[in-house]
């Protein structure tokens, strides 16, 4: 490789090029014999290599039986990497060994971590490391006091320390054929895990934020949405998937009032990137899977280890909506005006995701024996980065499997990177006069 040419080349053609290269090696490692009890397809290699590094949780095979301890600490690994970061870890061995980092690395970090300028971004890849691995280790210790007891000690242990990286990355691959589904009444795992992935999906930016000010009203703008706008879905949701599941006998018909609560909680956040299931989600009622698929589809925080639109995305877009439809000119929050530049932004984040998502669905349809909801919760799943499924990723066709990959792929980087990486954006010169269409 003529590394001219990758010098070259601008923040988004790297970060995808490092992507893939680093895709390329985990399937390779997952391949191998050492990796797996029996030997597995390359295609279900790099389903499960991009689905950890994208940190989806989708997976063709089980990894519970499928791989050997090595196998999922290979993992894990790739969760881990692919939930804060190539770039950031490059970062973190640069400061390890002294090296000065220069504008070119804090610009690719601006990229990588869904930043409006370069400023504070070494100081942000600082808290990052400092923030997931205390969590990590903390949630790890939780979680060791329900599993060793249960598995014994050296499988309790990597039990908790896997799943304490999958659920902080909101990769959502768990150890069991069923998810977690074992687990919906225990209030330990529920809560240890929903807090991780809670925590990992509101953002690093949101954390740093609340850490340093530690008051509401001193907030940025930005952690304000996020915490006031995860607060306000996750209860609603909840509330939804309690009222409408309520008697479904293989969802929450079956279990106590307690457990109804847990599994409706549970199941309610986990969409929002997380991919953990505490229910059958193919026995869902056709509402609450189309629910989901909103949930899924609106996603986590900007600058965090989820993907979807990003629900920042999603409340720009509907209080502009609003701000219109009252005859207002400007989209005012809080006492602040929203520039018009992000409200474009927002637009098209979510017109190309769109675009994505039909485009990924309609193939999908086209190649796979399977209901079109599944088929759409799959995609949109995929390209939230949550790793939910009715049941048919180990169904799918070879090329279904791809569509997936290249999805997974699209919403871990975002549509809009992909798109910068493969066409160079130029600012037009000219101004030419205006004109009115109709609209509406």
């Amino acid at each position: 490789m003529n590394m001219k040419k990758v010098i070259k080349l601008n923040p988004s053609q790297l970060l995808v090029l490092v992507f893939i290269v680093s895709i390329m090696v985990g399937t390779i490692l997952l391949k191998l014999p050492f990796s797996t009890h029996q030997s597995i397809k390359w295609v279900d290699a790099l389903f499960i290599a991009t689905s950890a590094m994208t940190v989806t949780g989708l997976a063709t095979v089980d990894p519970s039986s499928t791989f050997t301890t090595l196998g999922q600490f290979i993992i894990a690994l790739l969760i881990q990497i692919g939930g804060l970061g190539i770039m950031s870890f490059a970062v973190l061995i640069f400061i390890m060994l002294g090296k000065k980092i220069g504008i070119k690395e804090r610009l690719l970090m601006q990229h990588a971590l869904n930043q409006t300028s370069v400023g504070g971004v070494i100081k942000l890849v600082k808290y990052l490391f400092i923030f997931s691995f205390t969590i990590e280790m903390i949630a790890m210790v939780f979680l060791a006091f329900r599993w060793i007891p249960q598995f014994g000690f050296s499988k309790g242990l990597f039990y908790s320390f896997f799943h304490s990286i999958s659920a902080f990355n909101n990769a959502g691959l768990a150890l069991w054929p069923d998810n977690l589904s074992q687990f919906v009444g225990d209030p330990l795992i529920n809560i240890v895990i929903s807090t991780l992935f809670i925590i990992g999906g509101i953002g690093f930016t949101v954390l740093v934020d609340i850490w340093h000010k530690r008051s509401f009203r001193k907030f940025s703008l930005h952690t304000k949405l996020m915490v006031v706008g995860t607060l306000v879905i996750n209860v609603i949701a909840m509330l939804f998937i309690f009222c409408v599941e309520y008697s479904n006998p293989n969802t929450l018909g079956e279990l106590s009032i307690g457990k109804k609560l847990w599994a409706s909680y549970f199941q309610a956040v986990s969409p929002r990137t997380a991919g953990f299931n505490t229910i059958d989600i193919g026995s869902l009622d056709e509402t609450t899977i189309f629910i989901m698929i909103i949930l899924m589809f609106i996603g986590a925080g900007s600058g965090s280890t989820g993907g979807g639109i990003k629900l920042t995305t999603a409340l720009v877009i509907g209080l502009a909506t609003i701000s219109f439809l009252r005859g207002k000119s400007e989209v005012v929050i809080s006492r602040r005006t929203i520039n018009s530049g992000y409200i474009l932004k927002a637009l098209a984040i979510t017109m190309v995701s769109i675009v994505f998502v039909i485009i990924a669905t309609v193939m999908m349809n086209l190649t796979e024996k399977a209901p079109f909801i599944d088929l759409m919760f799959e995609v949109v799943s995929a390209f939230g980065t949550v790793g939910l499924s009715t049941g048919i990723t180990a169904e799918l066709t070879t090329i279904g499997k791809q569509i997936i990959i290249f999805i997974m792929f699209v919403g871990k980087l975002g549509p809009l990177t992909l798109m910068f990486s493969l066409a160079k954006p130029s600012k037009e010169k000219i101004r030419y006069p205006q004109e009115d269409i109709l609209t509406g």
